[in-house]
């Protein structure tokens, strides 16, 4: 998923549509997900009428229409994102909730892949006994997929128990748990995330022995679940995976009011954009949801409440912004952006 955020965050064009909707892991409901679908396509191509020629309006129109009649609702996940120009069509199935829209302009609306990226908690179980190492990549508590990159692993020597061990056969279980670290650091090479280890304890620290990752092991979720449900394994991990990511957003939001308490933050739109594209933002602090259309002219931001803006959603140019220059994105469910307006920048010193 990152690297198709970075991929989609680059393309620029001068017709570029996005479609975000909620959408349903269950019958009947998902049913019902075609005809919001249907309806958000057709508001699109009104709007493309509108706006661009008809050569350019009817590529992308048949594009869209194409593109949505090619997705089977039988398999969505929380949320839906067609992504529409005239070189691009794909979808993205997506386990987070999101504001069921229509987005047209020179490049295409990620936002909400960087809030499923950046703010909802994207993390690895790795399924793991001496018998076998299974790979779950999730969000939240949802399965996002079982990796099949050199998952799932079997252990060729036979282990009657989960019990001690004489040298030969653990120094056997140590090998394969050795092999197990190998291929998970090939899956971290290519999408680095925090690791939690589903396992007995005993199996914990002997494969934090030969572990090559243990700045990305971030907990431990105790049991044998090998041959578990996916979606049942997320569910048991999900309280501990909340748990640490809680902790680490508390320390987020600490710094936040350190670095106010000295005056090192920008909360004017105009102030925080400068900031950014001089490569100043170190952390953009957004209340989920925060959405502000509006236009953008000699890098003055001006707001805009209702009518056409340059930018559907000035919030998400700044993520984006701030993304590619290095900076981190936290985003606040509570109240605590409250006397910042629901937007504030931290600056890297210097």
């Amino acid at each position: 998923m990152d690297n198709t955020l970075k991929r989609l965050k680059d393309i620029k064009s001068d017709c570029c549509v996005t479609i975000l909707l909620n959408t349903h892991r269950n019958s009947p409901q998902s049913k019902k997900d075609e005809i919001v679908l249907k309806n958000l396509v057709t508001e699109a191509e009104n709007r493309l009428k509108k706006k661009y020629n008809n050569e350019t309006g009817q590529l992308v129109s048949q594009k869209l229409k194409e593109l949505a009649s090619n997705i089977d609702a039988r398999y969505n996940f929380e949320s839906l994102a067609l992504f529409v120009n005239r070189d691009v069509a794909e979808f993205i199935r997506m386990p987070i909730e999101v504001k069921d829209r229509v987005i047209i302009g020179n490049d295409f609306a990620t936002r909400d892949l960087i809030r499923m990226l950046r703010k909802e908690v994207n993390y690895y179980i790795l399924v793991l006994s001496q018998k076998k190492a299974r790979l779950i990549e999730a969000v939240g508590d949802k399965v996002t997929e079982e990796i099949h990159n050199g998952f799932p692993m079997e252990n060729s020597f036979t282990i009657a128990g989960e019990g001690k061990l004489y040298n030969r056969e653990t120094s056997l279980v140590l090998e394969f748990f050795g092999n197990v670290s190998n291929q998970l650091d090939s899956v971290l090479n290519d999408k680095r995330l925090p690791v939690f280890i589903c396992t007995v304890e005993s199996n914990f620290s002997d494969f934090l022995k030969v572990a090559n990752q243990e700045e990305n092991i971030s907990g431990v979720i105790e049991g044998n679940k090998d041959n578990e449900d996916p979606q049942n394994i997320v569910q048991t991990a999900w309280p501990v995976v909340e748990k640490w990511y809680m902790g680490k957003n508390q320390k987020l939001l600490t710094e936040l009011s350190e670095s106010a308490a000295a005056g090192d933050f920008e909360t004017d739109f105009t102030e925080i954009w400068k900031a950014i594209i001089e490569g100043k933002g170190r952390t953009l602090y957004v209340k989920e949801g925060f959405i502000q259309p509006a236009n953008l002219k000699n890098n003055i931001v001006e707001p805009v409440l209702d009518g056409n803006a340059d930018f559907d959603d000035i919030i998400g140019e700044m993520i984006e912004k701030n993304q590619q220059l290095g900076g981190e994105t936290v985003f606040v469910s509570g109240d605590e952006l409250k006397d910042y307006n629901d937007l504030v920048l931290l600056k890297r010193f210097g």
